[in-house]
C-alpha cells in the first residue's frame, strides 16, 4: 500500500475512533442517565437531560478534541522542523509564554472580561513566535533554535512563578494554579469558538509548510539545492506551531505530552514522512485528549483529576521510552 492511500486509511480510522470517543464522552459521565432520560435529551431540547448532554458534556468533549488536535499538529510541525523526535510545543517556549500571558491577565483581574484571558494567551504565544522567527533567521542549526526555546521556556516559567508568588489575591492565585494544571472542565461552545479559528489557520500554515518539511527531512543541503525557501518554510512552521499551541493553552491551560506522543503513535504508518504526519498527528492528538478527559471524569475521586495532571502521569513514562529509543538510535 503506497503512502497516500495508507495515510487516508489511517485518517479514516482515526476519524471513526474520534466519533466513537465523542459519543462516549457525551453519553458517559458522573451523572448516570437512564434510557428514558437519554430519550428525553434527544426529544426535548429544553429539558434538564438535554442540558447535561448538549450544554455541558458535548462542548467539553469538542473542546478537548480541538485542543488535542492543536497540540498534536504543533508537535508534528516542530518535530519535522527541528528533525527531533523529542520536540513538542513546550520545547520552544510557546506553551510557557502563552501560559505567562494567561496568568498575567488573571492576576490583573481581566478574567472577568470575556475573552481577555484567551487573547492574552494568544498574545504570549504570538510573542514567542516573533522571537523564534527572529532567532531562526540568524541560526542555521535546529540545535540553536532548541536551546533558545529552552531558555525562553525557562524564562516564561520563572516569570509565571513570580506572578503567582506576588499575586495579592489568593483567589487569583488559585485561578492561576488551576489554569497551569490544565483542564476543559466547564468549557462551553464559546470556548470551542475561541479555539477553532486559530487551529484552522495553524492547519493551513502547516499544510503550506508540509512540502518543505518533507524536503528538510532529507537534510538541509539537499533541501537548499532543491530550491526550498528555508526562511519562508520556517516562518510558516513556527506560525503554525505557535497558533496551535497558543490556542490550546488559551482555552485549556497547560497540557503536556500530547504534542509529543501523538506524532509517535502514527509515525510508523506514514513511514516517517513529515508532511503526511501532520493530519494523522492532529487527529491522534484529538483522540488522545477526548479519551483522557473521559477517563479523568470517570475515575472515582473526591476531586476530578485535572487533565494536564492526568496526561502528565501517562505521558511521562512514554516520554522516557521515546527518549530511550532515540538514544539507542543515536548511539548506533
Amino acid at each position: 500500500m503506497s503512502g497516500a492511500p495508507a495515510t487516508r486509511t489511517l485518517m479514516a480510522g482515526l476519524g471513526l475512533a474520534i466519533v466513537a470517543a465523542l459519543i462516549g464522552a457525551v453519553l458517559l459521565g458522573e451523572t448516570v442517565l437512564t434510557g428514558d432520560q437519554y430519550l428525553a435529551a434527544l426529544t426535548r431540547p429544553g429539558s434538564a437531560e438535554a442540558e447535561v448532554l448538549w450544554a455541558v458534556r458535548a462542548p467539553r468533549a469538542v473542546c478537548a478534541l480541538m485542543v488535542g488536535m492543536a497540540l498534536g499538529l504543533a508537535g508534528a510541525v516542530l518535530q519535522g522542523l527541528l528533525r527531533n523526535p523529542l520536540a513538542d510545543p513546550g520545547v520552544l517556549g510557546v506553551s510557557a509564554t502563552a501560559a505567562l500571558g494567561a496568568a498575567l491577565a488573571i492576576v490583573l483581574g481581566a478574567a472577568a472580561v470575556p475573552g481577555a484571558v484567551e487573547v492574552a494567551a494568544l498574545t504570549g504565544a504570538g510573542l514567542a513566535a516573533v522571537l523564534l522567527i527572529a532567532v531562526a533567521s540568524r541560526l542555521a542549526s535546529p540545535e540553536g533554535l532548541i536551546l533558545f526555546g529552552v531558555a525562553l521556556s525557562a524564562l516564561a516559567g520563572a516569570l509565571t512563578a513570580l506572578i503567582f508568588n506576588l499575586s495579592p489575591s489568593p483567589i487569583a492565585s488559585a485561578e492561576v494554579m488551576s489554569w497551569l494544571l490544565g483542564s476543559v472542565q466547564n468549557r462551553s461552545w464559546v470556548d470551542v469558538g475561541w479555539v477553532s479559528p486559530p487551529v484552522v489557520v495553524a492547519a493551513a500554515c502547516a499544510l503550506a509548510a508540509g512540502p518543505g518539511l518533507r524536503l528538510l527531512a532529507l537534510g538541509e543541503e539537499t533541501a537548499a539545492t532543491s530550491g526550498l525557501a528555508m526562511g519562508r518554510m520556517r516562518v510558516l512552521a513556527l506560525i503554525a506551531a505557535a497558533l496551535a499551541a497558543g490556542a490550546a493553552v488559551a482555552v485549556a491551560g497547560v497540557i503536556g505530552f500530547v504534542g509529543l506522543a501523538a506524532p509517535h503513535l502514527v509515525r510508523g504508518a506514514v513511514r516517517g514522512d513529515p508532511a503526511a504526519l501532520l493530519g494523522p498527528s492532529a487527529l491522534a492528538g484529538g483522540l488522545i485528549l477526548v479519551l483522557a478527559d473521559l477517563l479523568a471524569r470517570l475515575i472515582p475521586t473526591d476531586q476530578e483529576l485535572k487533565l494536564g495532571v492526568f496526561t502528565a502521569l501517562i505521558g511521562a513514562p512514554l516520554f522516557a521510552l521515546i527518549a530511550w529509543r532515540a538514544a539507542r538510535e543515536w548511539r548506533s
